[in-house]
């Protein structure tokens, strides 16, 4: 059985608003006017884009100051673009931070906060960096870890120095497909998502990597104990760190020896992992693709590695939230920034360095303006996030401070780093008397949030002031742009010329579909909400418009998007007088749907019956609200199996609605 219970519709009036913030495909904004040279970009001035994700990654490599690690291949990639020197994830795990990073969205607009859910199931219908990509023409694909969580505990030892290949682990066969898919795909414009494992817990790498290291090449974290007057939650436990053979339970802090032989099991991991960057961006260079690709390369979060006597991530300190985030743009100016950055910004500049539309929803900035002046004045703080005991903290990176808050008003505790003074977090400063009017000063630019930090001149990146999809020019793309298109089905005259949205010469099925995967999208998205003009009357013409899209439909982005959105005003509308509705496919075989309206709230069955009256088949659909259910997300699904899960044979069937108030009867034919 399926959609044995149906969802309650949304709340009225339906908006423009409310339509975007569904997930659907949200409205384009413009990008930013570059002063970057484009060179051998492509007949649309569009480059390539490579998005690479590490997991647990901390600045920990060459090119941020640490020689002593072998990282050749990132620091070249750093010697022609942009390194940022202080970048922030918005949550320090796994799952919450790649959420929000590929959505563009913060924690509390994902409602991700753990890793215990997945990023599929948790953020449904919301448009992905790469699905962006895709909808705007591109060849997409991705390998390694980028939004999904992994299990990732292997009993045994923490580390492991291994006499195999680089391919027979998973980074290696990573950059291999990776290797052979750019062959493959070097004629088309791509977008490309390549996430990389190590140097995430165990320590397991080649030994050759190994091998470049002994523990006296490295140093003892400069504190092993948390900061004092620090509140209990700050405090991270071992717990998962644990379980590995060679770490100690319990209290029994880990010992200077094991520490330095853990650094140097996290230096070998990365030194592999560059070592299948360093794979990918030769691969560019053979096929000629490095001058007209974007790369973006970042940590998903910190990691700290004996830092206040704790290791991986899972804090709110500067090591757990800071990441590595490189950023290389053809014909730039290589260059280093002290730019405040958030990792949630990569999704628009990606964008805007591609030159195609930011989506409007984004809480994130572009930061192609910092790469082409590195030293102009940026966001005042950076934001980040994390759940301990039940309670969130909140934590504020300045250019001189990190402000912490846990639990409502930082009634669980407060923190105040001060980093021109104490720049490894020794003394949380927070309740000195001296320190109260900086307190509250930053308190309130805490609450104020990242919308108050963004650099002037960046709050609302305008849109153009057309839009493609707006087909009667009115500024807002709704069901009117939708009825023009599909009053102009099969014309011989065009009364409005943009209804061929895809400039094929016909205007069908395809060209509203283009509309309706942008409908709620306006040339102002700071434009008050309005509502969507979609009313009972307009039922009729969504079904069919849908009925014709299911049977056109091709499986590609264009229709699924179109589809959802159809489905998704559809879903909206509360009819005028309960109905049951045609079954479809009829005749069918093996499974029909049975549609049907309700004008008001109730507990509805669906009976199957033969010609003689009995029932066959009983569908108990639950109590649902007011709306229609036409769609085949929605519609009763009947398998044409009875009671016993037997098919039934071919002949007359009748099929009954019953509401309480209301009852129908239809009849349906199966055909086999």
């Amino acid at each position: 059985m399926k959609n044995t219970k149906q969802q309650k519709v949304f709340s009225r009036p339906f908006t423009r608003r409310n339509f975007l913030s569904t997930g659907l495909k949200a409205g384009a904004a413009a990008f930013t006017t570059g002063l970057l040279p484009k060179r051998h970009a492509d007949a649309e001035g569009q480059y390539n884009a490579i998005f690479i994700i590490v997991d647990d990654l901390r600045p920990l490599l060459g090119c941020y100051g640490h020689p002593e690690i072998h990282t050749p291949n990132i620091d070249r990639l750093a010697k022609k673009g942009t390194l940022f020197n202080r970048a922030y994830c918005q949550f320090p795990l796994c799952g919450p931070s790649r959420a929000s990073l590929i959505s563009g969205l913060r924690p509390d607009t994902t409602g991700l906060q753990s890793n215990l859910n997945d990023f599929g199931t948790t953020l449904p219908g919301i448009t992905t960096l790469q699905q962006h990509f895709e909808n705007q023409g591109y060849y997409t694909d991705s390998a390694g870890k980028i939004g999904q969580i992994w299990g990732s505990f292997i009993p045994g030892p923490s580390w492991r120095s291994l006499d195999v290949t680089d391919d027979e682990l998973s980074d290696g066969k990573t950059a291999k497909r990776i290797e052979e898919l750019l062959v493959d795909i070097k004629d088309r414009r791509f977008f490309l998502s390549i996430g990389f494992d190590k140097p995430h817990l165990p320590f397991y790498a080649p030994r050759k990597y190994y091998d470049l290291y002994d523990t006296t090449t490295f140093s003892l974290p400069a504190t092993s104990n948390f900061p004092r007057n620090s509140p209990t939650l700050s405090q991270n436990q071992l717990g998962y760190f644990q379980l590995y053979s060679d770490i100690p339970d319990g209290d029994t802090p880990i010992s200077e020896e094991k520490t330095l032989e853990l650094i140097r099991a996290y230096a070998a991991s990365t030194s592999y992992m560059d070592a299948q960057v360093g794979r990918v961006l030769g691969q560019l260079d053979a096929l000629g693709l490095t001058e007209n690709t974007v790369i973006a390369f970042c940590g998903d979060h910190g990691f700290h590695l004996g830092e206040h006597g704790t290791w991986r991530k899972n804090t709110l300190f500067e090591v757990s939230v800071r990441s590595p985030l490189l950023i290389s743009v053809p014909g730039q100016q290589p260059c280093q920034t002290d730019a405040l950055v958030e990792l949630i910004d990569i999704y628009p500049t990606l964008c805007d360095a591609c030159q195609i539309p930011i989506p409007s929803q984004l809480e994130g900035i572009s930061v192609i303006p910092v790469i082409e002046q590195p030293t102009r004045p940026w966001k005042t703080a950076a934001f980040s996030q994390l759940n301990r005991s039940g309670s969130r903290g909140y934590t504020m990176r300045t250019a001189q401070y990190r402000y912490t808050e846990w639990g409502n008003n930082g009634l669980r505790g407060r923190e105040l780093y001060d980093y021109f003074v104490d720049p490894n977090e020794t003394v949380n400063v927070v309740d000195l008397p001296e320190n109260a009017e900086l307190v509250e000063e930053l308190s309130q630019q805490l609450r104020a949030g990242w919308k108050k930090a963004v650099p002037s001149g960046q709050e609302h990146i305008p849109m153009p002031r057309t839009l493609p999809w707006d087909i009667n020019g009115d500024g807002i793309v709704d069901l009117q742009d939708l009825i023009l298109v599909a009053n102009s089905f099969a014309a011989e005259t065009l009364e409005y010329p943009k209804a061929d949205v895809n400039k094929d010469g016909n205007i069908d099925i395809i060209d509203l579909l283009i509309i309706a995967a942008h409908i709620g999208e306006t040339c102002d998205p700071s434009a008050p909400s309005v509502p969507l003009s979609v009313t009972p009357n307009h039922v009729d013409r969504i079904t069919t418009w849908l009925t014709e899209a299911y049977q056109a439909d091709d499986g590609s982005a264009v229709f699924r998007n179109g589809i959802v959105n159809l489905e998704t005003l559809m879903n909206n509308l509360i009819p005028a007088k309960t109905v049951l509705l045609p079954n479809y496919p009829n005749p069918f075989n093996p499974e029909t749907w049975i549609p049907y309206d309700l004008a008001q709230d109730a507990n509805v069955h669906v009976e199957i019956y033969n010609l003689k009256g009995k029932i066959i088949r009983k569908l108990n659909m639950g109590y649902q609200g007011a709306g229609t259910y036409r769609t085949k997300n929605r519609a009763a699904y009947w398998d044409g199996c009875n009671s016993a899960g037997e098919p039934v044979a071919s002949g007359v069937y009748f099929y009954s609605l019953n509401t309480g108030k209301t009852k129908a009867i239809r009849q349906m034919v199966i055909l086999k």
